[in-house]
């Protein structure tokens, strides 16, 4: 990664006005009356960011935070209200369905008006016609007009175009979600070859295990203010705060969480004396109703352990008291790896286990027993009692990374969980 900025956002405000109805906008564009008739809202207020070229920066954040706005600022489809952004590369953009594209012309015509678009002759854009079309795969569609495909379709087109004209920087705004399996591994493929390039890649995404694989760093955004930024682990968890309204804002000026308030937000002690594995800076949130007090994993022999050998039967353990009433608890574990992404889990509404309500006072230990199938290596265990009150999710108490479990192993296989294959070979025979 270079120390050069691929791209600089400073003080950057979106401002909307919004209009009660249609006829207060034609009263206020004509001076017909001196009263103000809008309100403003603010998409962006006060968003800087930099993104260092060869750098993979995701943004997260709620519906309505600004991710969109801000790509689509970078990208030049809108104009900001206030503040300055500096772009240093050629940037190849793939925002919402259709953005870019016209609906009337076919799919070959609108390879050819984007990458004109983009700064392209036409006889560059023909030198890498195929490689776009191969990677597209839509077949005689191409020749058909674009507003007749379907939505899978047409981003397999659109993001075609935009991964191989050799973007300098290349922006994605939650698109792959729209693409089947296949395609969605053929696009992620490239991000690996783009990063291993030393390309800068920017993308807006709501799948968190995405984010934490493929981004050096991550931007928080909520309600259209910059949150915060930081490892693709840090902003996680606290994203997930944000998301069941557990996060308190630091009491700065700003709302930002420089490296102390983020070492402050997620350092919850669990005692000097805390058992092996157990993590001392843990970060830990809820409403308060259901405290969790203990866990801990056991291995087979039921001794406590944070080392279980792969293969052999082990138990995850909780011990949690109930503050207030609470109708239906339910009961969760999760297993991450190192950065952050999420492996397995379970919780006792998936396993149909405990669906009873608890009394104030009430204490319970639960218990999940299963057989180690993970491959070796290092993982971070998660707990929490969430429930519903009525519709609304409710989070009483988690407990993020909070022990280190290390799975032993003398055979891993490929990726994070093991098949448990038998094998068999046998002499073949000919008919």
């Amino acid at each position: 990664m270079s120390d050069k900025v691929a791209i600089s956002v400073a003080n950057l405000d979106k401002v909307y006005k919004l209009y009660d109805k249609p006829s207060d906008r034609v009263k206020e564009a004509l001076h017909l009356t001196r009263k103000k008739k809008h309100t403003q809202h603010y998409a962006l207020k006060d968003v800087s960011l930099t993104v260092k070229q060869g750098e993979t920066v995701g943004i997260i954040g709620t519906n309505g935070s600004g991710k969109s706005t801000i790509l689509k600022i970078i990208t030049g489809v809108l104009n900001p209200t206030k503040g300055d952004v500096t772009v240093n590369g050629r940037i190849s953009a793939l925002l919402e369905l259709g953005a870019g594209f016209n609906m009337e012309y076919t799919g070959l015509e609108n390879i050819y008006l984007n990458g004109t678009m983009i700064g392209f002759s036409e006889k560059e854009i023909d030198e890498k016609l195929q490689d776009i079309l191969d990677f597209a795969d839509i077949g005689e569609f191409v020749h058909q007009p674009v507003k007749t495909y379907s939505s899978g379709m047409f981003v397999r087109l659109a993001f075609a175009v935009a991964i191989n004209i050799e973007p300098e920087i290349l922006i994605v705004d939650e698109a792959l979600s729209v693409g089947d399996v296949f395609f969605q591994a053929k696009c992620y493929h490239k991000f690996d070859e783009f990063k291993e390039m030393g390309k800068t890649i920017l993308f807006v995404s709501h799948d968190l295990s995405s984010i934490s694989k493929y981004c050096d760093r991550v931007i928080l955004l909520n309600k259209g203010t910059k949150l915060g930024e930081g490892t693709p682990k840090e902003m996680i968890d606290i994203y997930k705060q944000v998301l069941v309204g557990q996060y308190e804002e630091p009491e700065t000026d700003e709302n930002l969480l420089d490296d102390a308030q983020l070492q402050a937000a997620a350092k919850k002690a669990s005692g000097e004396n805390a058992s092996a594995g157990q993590n001392p800076e843990l970060l830990e949130y809820g409403s308060g109703k259901a405290v969790i007090k203990e866990c801990f994993v056991t291995d087979e022999n039921g001794k406590r352990s944070n080392a279980i050998i792969k293969g052999t039967e082990c138990s995850i353990h909780l011990k949690v008291e109930f503050m207030e009433d609470v109708e239906a608890p339910i009961f969760a574990f999760t297993f991450k790896n190192s950065k952050g992404t999420e492996i397995t889990g379970t919780n006792t509404m998936f396993e149909k286990a405990f669906l009873e309500g608890c009394k104030k006072g009430d204490i319970k230990e639960i218990t999940f027993t299963q057989k180690m199938d993970l491959q070796g290596g290092e993982y971070l265990l998660s707990f929490g009692v969430t429930g519903y009150e009525g519709d609304d999710f409710t989070v009483y108490h988690r407990l993020y990374d909070a022990i280190n479990v290390t799975v032993i192993s003398d055979k891993n296989t490929v990726g994070y969980y093991d098949m448990n294959s038998k094998v068999t070979v046998t002499d073949g025979k000919e008919s």
